[in-house]
């Protein structure tokens, strides 16, 4: 019990501590963004790979998506939900960048922070605690998925990424995250299904919980903070 207590402290020092820069946020690598704003035409190939490194290296995305899926046990259910998100999170992503439709990387980032604290206070029942009611998890996830889509959307108008081949590149990048979001999740599954097997799994959800929900705390504080300074 004290081991597992020590992992649980270790494990949020580990996810607080991690760096609530572009890792964090919606935004692309700095060598990314000088390559994707001098390129011209249609690649499909580099515009995919950007899509999946930036699935597989956004720890919003990931935190959001285990929060999810903590406490979907059928392939269908985890089927139906990853799929609600990604139909936002493409939508929102790519009318975000092909209309001009931005909004302050700040307030938005902070949003997604918040989707996280949602979903893991939805988690740990507190909604029907407090208020007697157990939200549409479904809708829940669609709704935050479009705010995901939308960070992304804000960072990628900010490079001003040239006209030629954009819909095509679009396209490339949202199927190359839609990859990343499946390497993300069977990698999780797997965390997970191992997980479950303990005998102690329901006992330190909490406390996992817990941590996730801290994680969408730290992150809506930075963005915050940054949004304030911005002024």
């Amino acid at each position: 019990m004290r081991g597992t207590c020590r992992l649980s402290a270790l494990l949020a020092l580990a996810v607080l501590g991690l760096p609530v820069g572009d890792a964090l946020a919606h935004a692309v690598a700095q060598g990314d963004k000088g390559y994707i704003q001098e390129i011209y035409g249609v690649h499909l190939g580099p515009f995919l790979y950007l899509g999946a490194k930036h699935m597989v290296t956004g720890y919003d995305h990931i935190l959001f998506l285990l929060s999810v899926i903590f406490f979907l046990y059928r392939m269908k259910d985890i089927a139906l939900y990853v799929s609600l998100f990604a139909i936002g999170h493409s939508t929102t992503m790519l009318l975000g960048v092909l209309l001009g439709f931005g909004i302050n990387s700040y307030v938005i980032d902070a949003i997604i922070g918040l989707s996280i604290v949602y979903k893991a206070l939805d988690n740990l029942g507190a909604y029907q605690r407090w208020f007697g009611v157990q939200p549409d998890t479904r809708l829940a996830t669609l709704i935050f998925g479009l705010f995901h889509g939308l960070g992304l959307a804000s960072k990628i108008i900010d490079y001003d990424i040239a006209r030629e081949g954009l819909v095509w590149n679009l396209l490339a990048f949202n199927v190359g995250v839609e990859l990343g979001q499946l390497l993300a999740l069977s990698a999780i599954l797997i965390a997970m299904g191992w997980w479950r097997l303990s005998e102690g799994f329901l006992r330190h959800a909490y406390t996992a919980n817990v941590v996730i929900m801290s994680a969408g705390f730290t992150l809506m504080g930075f963005h915050i903070a940054g949004f304030i300074r911005s002024l």
